[in-house]
């Protein structure tokens, strides 16, 4: 198991030569720039409406336009397709409830892939295949974005009260962007290494103080 993940970490490290770091990095723990959200079903609109109560300027879209209606009415911009959040936001959130709803909306014709702007950070929140965040993380960095998994524990309650648990993987240097927009929707926010996707398979290292509820 221990050849396996050492494998796997650099393969990673391999796949990340055409990321540009000095855009990647340069992200500021306090900006409240543009947050792209994509997936507002019973998970995913709790969720964005916690980065809207944290400050967050939201611009989101998902399949089914009347699970908007209620994000648009507390502020959020609403798009037609996961192609133009990721034209308008250079940090998307995506949870959504399959595989293959996560591949069409990365990869699809009006997906995140074809807009994606060099530097973006992509945060996938979907319980899916690791396999497929694997695929997903090898398309995003060729696009010269960077695509990191961040599952959740905990159900529709946890994630209205802002209390999910994230379990982050990729790679480390976008951790801390990572955890400045996901401490707004759970109170731990847990670093899993930059092997793996779908780190439930990795040793968790670094725990996220909880965000400071407005």
């Amino acid at each position: 198991m221990a050849a396996v993940l050492r494998g796997s970490r650099n393969l990673w490290g391999r796949s990340l030569k055409h990321v540009d770091f000095t855009l990647v990095s340069s992200r500021s723990m306090a900006s409240k720039t543009q947050v792209g959200f994509i997936g507002l079903g019973n998970m995913g609109k709790p969720m964005a409406k916690n980065l809207l109560k944290h400050g967050y300027p939201v611009i989101a879209t998902d399949v089914f336009p009347e699970s908007c209606k209620e994000l648009q009415e507390l502020g959020a911009q609403i798009v037609d397709n996961p192609a133009e959040v990721a034209d308008q936001a250079d940090r998307v959130v995506t949870m959504l409830p399959s595989s293959p709803n996560v591949i069409e909306v990365y990869t699809g014709p009006n997906g995140i892939l074809k807009k994606v702007k060099k530097g973006s950070l992509l945060i996938d929140s979907s319980t899916i295949d690791p396999a497929v965040s694997k695929e997903m993380a090898v398309a995003a960095e060729k696009m010269g974005a960077v695509f990191m998994d961040a599952p959740v524990s905990g159900g529709v309650g946890a994630a209205s009260s802002g209390k999910l648990t994230f379990m982050v993987g990729g790679v480390e240097e976008e951790f801390t962007a990572a955890q400045e927009l996901l401490t707004c929707m759970g109170a731990n926010v847990v670093y899993c290494g930059a092997g793996l996707f779908h780190t439930r398979l990795l040793p968790c290292t670094k725990r996220a103080q909880p965000a400071v509820k407005t």
